[in-house]
This record gives structure tokens, C-alpha cells and sequence, in this order.
């Protein structure tokens, strides 16, 4: 009863505009923007199942990873063969990238021809359909002359649902577009494809790459729009695909860069995802078709089904009285009567309307002018539904874009082929047009593929091939950073052979092993107000530390004071006179001028010391070259610069090497701490040894045993026995030895895990020669040890397009605080390219990569050296003692150990590995060497006073 009054409603209104009643009879399929917004919404959430390990297996939208890792970068070249099967032909090409002299950049020359697939391979046995393709291959390579003695590569396009774990794997899924052949569902179709080639012998090929079309036509428009990073098929089948960040990729092993992900969007609804959207129309199509209740998105919008969408429309207009009063011809019942071709020809600019007439005309129709305008908008509602569920999902796809890279504007270009998109006169407009409609904050270019996914698949193969190449010549690079735990021994043991040099009074030995006159670490019952003054890098501080008497409690004020590049490489007196001025200040602004406070000075550069208060700069470190300072006593310049500013007044007790300091400052709160290591500008390691294994202590404590001191005999000439009572008692067991392990290899001893970078480094540093084993290892160093790499690299063409910039070729530049930055596991790879492009260096996703692994490697070396050092002097303590097993702590300080995100682990790691008989506890220093200096001034204050 209800039809028979719908119809009565409908006949009332015959005489209205055409285009009205079919509005109403359609008012589910026109979508508003809050719909599309909607649909879009949903489709991300459809995304984010597909790329997750867990949700994915149940995922209608399977989001299949195609190990396709890079776009093109304007480098490839070569000439490949290659299979196109994917719709009603099938295609072989011989495609030249850049091969013939005189093509222009970016040009690819193509050959191609089409073969008809017959309609029984189609629906017959799967290995029968690819040995077609590959006799198709061989009367290609024939009829083109194209030699059948040399190997060719081939590249297959291959554009139904596969799951790749490799670029040359991919086990079929499932078939689309009306393909049913049987036997290949779960099997790995490259290797079908193989034994075909094989079967039909006569030919040497190598398929190298299997891609999607939909893949193949982003990398088409990528070889010559660097902004392409998405895919996009509308024609018998719709798909799209896009790069997505690897870190959200849970099918592939590894978190680093990008890899191209094959949508499938077409299986967008087929778990009722769409269902509140999808018309009565939509689920006869579906019933009818080989696969119902699959690939719901493809029938709502692809060719293969819009024709037969108007069709069902018309029909069922027409059955209601509707349209042509009513009759229905026969054709016009037959399925599949109306096509795709046909819609594209009915919404025709100029001549849309006479097509319409003669479309209906031959199917038996007698349309008056009011049918055949309301079949065209029945054709114009069914396209326009189309276009926009494809703006939808793509605006999902860009916004995940935007999203991942943490971007608010978004500059991007799609590549599009397909007969839908590239025959129907107002699709492109229309999908162009909402597109940007719902993302008004992106930049969204559309380029049509100009030779298909054919060509797509030749570039592929050779982005594949040039990240091969790449791949294999930086590994080579950075396979001279990678230290064997073997070379690793060798360093533990050089480095035991240095220390041990170094305590002998004769021959020679690059690891100094300087006494400290530090015999005693702190015991708790420190008490009072001292000052400490730090100078170790750049920085000078000045600080005024407090031991409280409950808890160990310890405050702590200071100011810091950059240290000016014309001070550190000027005069000494110029240095002197610019540190007690900064003192001078810090006194002032404490208001303890005249307080005359016990001071230690934390001078952090080798030093000679013959007592706690007296100390010989050995050499200059860490960038600074001050005149008239090695071979003086530091203590005595910085007294001389105090009187020449004649406005207050110190009472120096101690001179401190900051690795000493840092060594103290940790046994206050751990009394196991017996080992102080610098990690940061510079490298060092300090540690307590047994007074009677320090010849040039030893020898002259024993010969007091056994004779009086001349009168009159200068201090330092005791060996350090008036250093020793300085510190309270002549008769005391340890004392801290700060090794400047930094000089290891200053012998040649570290030539063979030296790198060419790191001669240049050390080539170009103001002490070439010097300090080899704090160039492998510091943070002053590392950075440039970095950016040699990286020219190098880009020099060979393997970074940056190998584009040299003025910014690579400045020394210095690329500070280790980037190593650190770059080599976070929280940093995406465009807060990377954010870094390097602040670096004046232009780079790609594949750049980016290189570059934190050339990192990596550099870092991760310098800590397994410090690991290996470390090794050596734990060991040696432990032998010292007679000990099977020892247990120590290790006061830790600098920026390298602390800001770097890896640095720590491998050092642990590494020193865990080589000295598994000790337990090493590694302690970071919270206040650094100015609460050590304070705490050796105050130790020593306290020996001297009881």
C-alpha cells in the first residue's frame, strides 16, 4: 500500500525540474561535508587497525607494508623489463631510466606492448595465467630485438592484494577486478612467476621488485615531484597508498624512516563500517557480483561498478513510473548494459546531454527531454558520490601525513591514474575540489601518471637498486667504526700496558698517571664553608659550597662565567687576570670579600703536582692555548693575578683535576666510589692506586726511612714527600692517580682502529699528534669527527644529492650536542631533518637515517673505548687487591654520559663484557667537580688540623 502511495507522490510531481525528484530519490547518496568528514574520520581509525600487530588480522583495511623504504631522487638509471597484470590487459615494457645520451632529467623512454588475456585464464588454473605472461615476455624480448644472452631486471606489476615481507615476496591475498584464477591464493606469486619464466626457458631475468599499481604510479610522479608521497588508482579498481612513518609500520621489523603502505582501501566497509551509509543500490551491486560483502569501498566508487550503479537506479526509476512512463526495456534489465564509459560520456561538458539520449535510445528506451536530463544527474550523483568517498579517504591519508610529521601546513603531491580519473570530464575537478574543501590547511597537488604504473614499477627497481648501492658502500664506510670484541681486548689491554708505564719513573708513557696527592675520599664529618673555583672547558665557576652537620647535607651557590675564545688562546696572564676578575665578581656578589674562606681550584687540564697545593700545567687540552702557562705552576699564576688585583684575598689549599673532583664529590655519598671518569668535552679517568705501586712516590717515601731531609731542599724536590704531609700523614696507603688517559695512542698504540676521519680530525686540532685516544672518545671531537663522515659521504654522491654546502665544509659546525639530539629514540626523522636543515643541509627521509647511523656508529665506538679504558683500570684495582671479585663505584661526570642517549648503556655494557669479575656501579655526579674541590679542601683541611 505504502509503493503504491509513493508512486502517486511521484507521478504529482512529473512535471517538476528532472533534476528534483531525482534528488529526492538519491538524498543517500549526496554527501555534505560533515558526512565526508565523518567517513574520513572512520577511514583513520580503519588505518590505525591495519598498521597495528594486534588489530591488523581483523582489520577489513589490511594496510600492507611494501617494503617500498625510499621515492626517487633524481639519481636512477638503468633499463629494466617489466610484467604489467592487473585489469583486463597485460602489459610487457622495456623501460630506460636515464640511459640513452641526450634525455633530458627526468625523462624515461618506454617500449611497450599489450597482450589480451583470454577469459578462461582468468577464471582457469593460476600457473596456466603466468606462463601466458611469461611466453608474452619472451615474444617481446624477440619481436624488440632485446638480447636474450644478457640478464635483464625485471620489475612485476602486480595489483591485487599481496602480503610482502620482502620487496621480491608477496603471497596473494585475495583477487579483485573480476579475476578468480584458482591455486595461487597464499602462495608467493614472484615465485610463480619464476618457475614460469623458468618452464618457458630461453631467457635470463632477474625480478628484482613486485609492486602494486598503485604503488608504481606514486613513484611514477615521484621521479619528477619530489613532493609525491602518495598513490592514488581510480579506474576499474580504486586504491591508494602512501609513506608512512616505519615507527607505526608493527608488520616490519625496525622503527627507522619510511615505508610505502598499500592501503587496500577498496575493503573499506566490509565489516559495516559504511553500513549507515550505503544504499539499497550499493547492496544489489554487491549480491551480484563474484565476491559479496567484499570490497564495499571499490563498488561504491569504482569504474567496474558506477555504470552498473546508474543502471540499477535507472531501472528502479523506471519501475516506479519514474522515467519513460514507466517502461522498461529488456536491455536495460541486462546486467552490466550501462558502463562506466557511458557515465563518463552522459556528464560530458557539451555533448552530455545528446549521449544520453543515444545511450538510452540503444538500450530500446523512447526518453522524452525530462527523462534523459534526470538519467544524466541520476549519472552526475552516482560519479559525485564517488569523488567525494575518495576525498574522504584521501583526506584521512593526508591528514595521517600531517599528523605523523607533526606538521600544521602540509605541502604534498598525489599521483593518480586510471580510466575514471583520466576519462570522465568533471571527476578531477570535482575530487580536487573537496579535497582541499576539507583540508584548507595543506597544499595538495594533483599529477596524472603519464606512463602508468609501468613505469612506476621501473623506478622502483631502481630506487632498490641505488638504496642497495648506497646501503652497501655506507656500511662500508661505517664498518671501520665497529670495533670487534677482539680490537676491544686489545684496547683493555694497551691501555693496562699505559697505566702501568705510566707509574714507573723511567721510559717513556703517553698515559702521564699524574699523583693527585688526593689520599683520602671523604668520610662524612667534612664540616664548614669553602670555595672551589672550576675551571674545565669553556666555562669558569665559581662556587661556595656548605657542609651542613645533619644528614650530609650540602648547599651549594654558584655562578658560571663563559670563558672568551681570545682568553683561551691568549696570553696566560690575560687568562689569569680574566679568572680572578670573575672571582672577584663572585665575591661581591656573595658578599664575602673579606671572609678569606679555604679555597680548592678544579683545573682540569694535565698537571704535575708535587703536594694538594701545587700543580705544573703538563700541556694544554680541550681547545686552550694561553702562552707562557705550560710548564708554570697554575696555583702560583692564579695567587700572582689575585695580587695583581689586589682586592681580596684566598687561601688555596688544593688544585684539583675536575675527573679527581668528580671522584670525591660521589664517594661523599657513596664511600664505595674509588673511580672518577669525565665523560663530556673532554675524556679522563681518575682512580685510587696503592702508594706503593707510584715509583716516583715510592722510591723517595723509602729513602725517608732511611735518611734525614737536607736543610734546605726545595719542596719539590722530595718526590712529594712534603705533599703527602700536606695532606696529614706521610704513612698512607692509596692515593688517587689522575691517569689523562686521554694520551693513549699518542705512541701509535691505537693506529689500527684509527679511522681517515679521525686523522683529519687530528690533523686538523691545535695538538696534532696529541691526545688520540680523547679524539676517538670526547665530546670536543665527536662531532667533527661526524661531520668528516657526512662530507665524505656526500662528496661520493651517498648524502644530501651530493651537494657539498658550505656549511658541510665548516670546521666545527656540527657540535656533538647533535649527536645527541639526533640519536634519541624519541626524535622523529623530521625533527632530524628540522636539525640539519638549521645546519644549512637540505635533506631527505633516507638522509636523515644516514646520517643518525653515522652517528650512532661514532658514539656508540667512543663509548665502547671508554668501556674498554674502564675495563682495564677496574681490573688493575682488583689485582691490586688480591681480590676474585670486586666491587666499585664509579663518580661520573660531563655531558656526553649524561645528555647522550646511548652513551651510558654501551659504556656499562662494554666494561660489564671485559671485566666480568667486577660489579661496577657507575654514580653521576649531581653537583660535578666544584662540590669535589670544596670536599678535598675541606679533607685536607681537616688531616692538616689534627
Amino acid at each position: 500500500m505504502f509503493a503504491v502511495h509513493l508512486v502517486s507522490f511521484f507521478f504529482s510531481k512529473l512535471k517538476e525540474d528532472p533534476t528534483k525528484k531525482v534528488d529526492r530519490f538519491l538524498y543517500a547518496m549526496r554527501l555534505h561535508d560533515n558526512q565526508l568528514s565523518d567517513i574520513s574520520a572512520r577511514f583513520q581509525e580503519e588505518m590505525k587497525k591495519g598498521l597495528s600487530a594486534k588489530s591488523n588480522a581483523a582489520a577489513a583495511v589490511r594496510m600492507l607494508p611494501t617494503h617500498v623504504r625510499s621515492t626517487p631522487d633524481g639519481s636512477e638509471k638503468g633499463q629494466f623489463l617489466v610484467l604489467d597484470l592487473g585489469g583486463s590487459k597485460f602489459k610487457v615494457l622495456q623501460v630506460k631510466v636515464r640511459e640513452d645520451v641526450g634525455i633530458r632529467k627526468g625523462e624515461v623512454q618506454t617500449e611497450e606492448k599489450t597482450y589480451p588475456i583470454p577469459k578462461e585464464l582468468v577464471t582457469g588454473r593460476g600457473t596456466e595465467l603466468f606462463e601466458h605472461v611469461s611466453e608474452s615476455l619472451k615474444d617481446f624480448l624477440h619481436e624488440k630485438n632485446i638480447s636474450l644472452e644478457k640478464k635483464h631486471p625485471l620489475a612485476f606489476t602486480f595489483s591485487f592484494p599481496c602480503e610482502q615481507s620482502a620487496l621480491d615476496q608477496g603471497l596473494l591475498l585475495n583477487w579483485t577486478k573480476n579475476y578468480r584464477a584458482w591455486g595461487l591464493l597464499g602462495k608467493d606469486v614472484v615465485q610463480v612467476l619464476r618457475k614460469a619464466i623458468d618452464k618457458t626457458g630461453g631467457m635470463d631475468v632477474e625480478v628484482l621488485a613486485m609492486v602494486n599499481d598503485t604503488v608504481a604510479t606514486m613513484m611514477t610522479c615521484g621521479f619528477d615531484d619530489s613532493y609525491c608521497e602518495v598513490g592514488l588508482i581510480i579506474g576499474t579498481g580504486t586504491n591508494a597508498c602512501y609513506m608512512e612513518d616505519m615507527r607505526h609500520v608493527d608488520l616490519v621489523e625496525g622503527d627507522e624512516g619510511r615505508m610505502c603502505v598499500n592501503t587496500e582501501w577498496g575493503a573499506f566497509g566490509d565489516d559495516g563500517a559504511l553500513n549507515d551509509y550505503i544504499t539499497e543500490f550499493d547492496r544489489d551491486v554487491d549480491s551480484a557480483s563474484n565476491n559479496p560483502g567484499k570490497q564495499t569501498f571499490e563498488k561504491m566508487v569504482s569504474g567496474l561498478y558506477l555504470g552498473e550503479l546508474v543502471r540499477l537506479v535507472v531501472l528502479k526509476m523506471a519501475k516506479l513510473g519514474l522515467l519513460f512512463d514507466g517502461h522498461v526495456s529488456d536491455a536495460l534489465r541486462t546486467k552490466g548494459s550501462i558502463t562506466t564509459a557511458h557515465v563518463a560520456a552522459m556528464e560530458e561538458y557539451k555533448n552530455g546531454l545528446k549521449n544520453t539520449t543515444d545511450i538510452l535510445m540503444d538500450l530500446h528506451l523512447n526518453p522524452s527531454p525530462a527523462d534523459c536530463i534526470a538519467v544524466q544527474h541520476v549519472s552526475t550523483i552516482v560519479s559525485f558520490r564517488s569523488s567525494n568517498l575518495v576525498s574522504a579517504g584521501l583526506a584521512a591519508i593526508l591528514s595521517r601525513i600531517k599528523q605523523n610529521r607533526n606538521l600544521r601546513t602540509l605541502r604534498i603531491t598525489v599521483g593518480v591514474d586510471g580510466t575514471v580519473y583520466k576519462t570522465h570530464p568533471q571527476y578531477p575537478k570535482r575530487l580536487h575540489k573537496v579535497v582541499r574543501r576539507l583540508l584548507p590547511e595543506c597544499s595538495v597537488r594533483f599529477v596524472l601518471s603519464d606512463s602508468g604504473s609501468s613505469k612506476g614499477a621501473a623506478v622502483v627497481t631502481a630506487v632498490a637498486q641505488r638504496l642497495s648501492s648506497q646501503r652497501r658502500q655506507v656500511d662500508e664506510t661505517l664498518s671501520s667504526f665497529r670495533l670487534t670484541h677482539e680490537q676491544l681486548r686489545l684496547v683493555k689491554a694497551r691501555m693496562r700496558a699505559g697505566l702501568e708505564a705510566g707509574l714507573k719513573t723511567k721510559g717513556p708513557s703517553a698515559i702521564k698517571m699524574l699523583p693527585s696527592f688526593v689520599c683520602r675520599t671523604p668520610d662524612g664529618t667534612e664540616r664548614g664553608k669553602y670555595l672551589a673555583l672550576d675551571l674545565g672547558g669553556t666555562n669558569f665557576r665559581a662556587l661556595l659550597v656548605k657542609f651542613m652537620r645533619l644528614q650530609k647535607s650540602v648547599r651549594l651557590y654558584h655562578k658560571i662565567y663563559t670563558v672568551p675564545l681570545e682568553i683561551m688562546q691568549g696570553t696566560g696572564e690575560d687568562l689569569f687576570d680574566y679568572l680572578a676578575e670573575c672571582i672577584s665578581d663572585f665575591l661581591d656578589y656573595m658578599g664575602i670579600k673579606h671572609a678569606h674562606l679555604p679555597a680548592g681550584f678544579t683545573f682540569s687540564f694535565p698537571c704535575e703536582q708535587t703536594s694538594i697545593d701545587r700543580g705544573t700545567l703538563v700541556s694544554w687540552t680541550k681547545g686552550f692555548k694561553a702562552t707562557d702557562c705550560e710548564g708554570h705552576d697554575v696555583v702560583d699564576m692564579l695567587r700572582e693575578a689575585i695580587k695583581r688585583r689586589n682586592e681580596f684575598d684566598l687561601d688555596i689549599v688544593a688544585v684539583v683535576n675536575d675527573t679527581v673532583g668528580t671522584m670525591m664529590s660521589c664517594a661523599y655519598d657513596d664511600p664505595q666510589c674509588e673511580i672518577g671518569l669525565i665523560a663530556g668535552t673532554g675524556s679522563n679517568v681518575c682512580y685510587m692506586e696503592d702508594l706503593k705501586n707510584i715509583e716516583k712516590i715510592e722510591q723517595n717515601r723509602g729513602k725517608k726511612h732511611q735518611e734525614d731531609r737536607t736543610p734546605g731542599r726545595e719542596e719539590d724536590e722530595d718526590g712529594g714527600m712534603e705533599g703527602l704531609k700536606k695532606m696529614g700523614d706521610a704513612d698512607l696507603q692509596k692515593m688517587c692517580i689522575n691517569t689523562e688517559w686521554g694520551g693513549l695512542g699518542d705512541d701509535g698504540s691505537l693506529d689500527d682502529i684509527v679511522t681517515s676521519y679521525d686523522t683529519e680530525v687530528d690533523h686538523n686540532s691545535i695538538n696534532p699528534g696529541k691526545q688520540r685516544f680523547e679524539k676517538l672518545t670526547s665530546g670536543m671531537y665527536l662531532g667533527e669527527v661526524v661531520r668528516h663522515v657526512l662530507l665524505d659521504l656526500t662528496r661520493r654522491g651517498l648524502l644530501f644529492r651530493g651537494h657539498v654546502t658550505e656549511t658541510l665544509k665548516t670546521p666545527g659546525i656540527f657540535q656533538t650536542k647533535y649527536l645527541s639530539q639526533i640519536e634519541s629514540d624519541h626524535l622523529a626523522l623530521l625533527q632530524i631533518r628540522s636539525i640539519l636543515q638549521q645546519l644549512g643541509l637540505k635533506s631527505t627521509c633516507d638522509d636523515s637515517i644516514i646520517v643518525k647511523e653515522v652517528c650512532g656508529a661514532v658514539s656508540h665506538r667512543a663509548a665502547q673505548l671508554c668501556g674498554a679504558g674502564m675495563a682495564a683500570v677496574v681490573d688493575k684495582i682488583r689485582e691490586n687487591r688480591g681480590l676474585d671479585h670486586l666491587n666499585i663505584t664509579v663518580g661520573v661526570d660531563g655531558a656526553l654520559y649524561k645528555l647522550h642517549p646511548h652513551f651510558s648503556k654501551v659504556l656499562q655494557e662494554t666494561t660489564g663484557v671485559l671485566a666480568p669479575q667486577c660489579t661496577v656501579t657507575f654514580l653521576p655526579s649531581e653537583e660535578g667537580s666544584g662540590k669535589g674541590a670544596a670536599l678535598i679542601t675541606a679533607v685536607a683541611r681537616q688531616k692538616h688540623e689534627m
